[in-house]
């Protein structure tokens, strides 16, 4: 099991791996994808299914990261941009904004 590894490396990976297709496939339809993805996560949620969730969890992050990668996008660098060990709204660590 591979573990200790950055998100730009699991970005490179996905690059290595599908970066091909997915270019081919193009930036909408691979959004569409990812969307895919995530109504399938939200699928297993709701029926309780820990497992498929996981796994769904899993291919949602890997389709983000083919997104990102198609938009030269580093999310590794642009996730700790926005949040910086502490919350981008009130600047706290842990958040201190009034809930919902």
């Amino acid at each position: 099991m591979l573990v200790n590894h950055t998100i730009r490396e699991f970005q490179d990976l996905m690059n290595i791996l599908y970066g091909d297709r997915d270019r081919k496939r193009g930036t909408d339809r691979s959004l569409i994808h990812l969307q895919t993805e995530i109504g399938e996560l939200l699928e297993a949620y709701l029926k309780g299914d820990l497992d498929s969730s996981r796994e769904e969890v899993a291919d949602v992050f890997a389709w983000l990261c083919s997104v990102c990668n198609l938009l030269n996008i580093d999310l590794e660098t642009v996730a700790y941009q926005k949040y910086p060990h502490r919350c981008p709204k009130c600047d706290a660590n842990p958040c201190e904004c009034h809930p919902l």
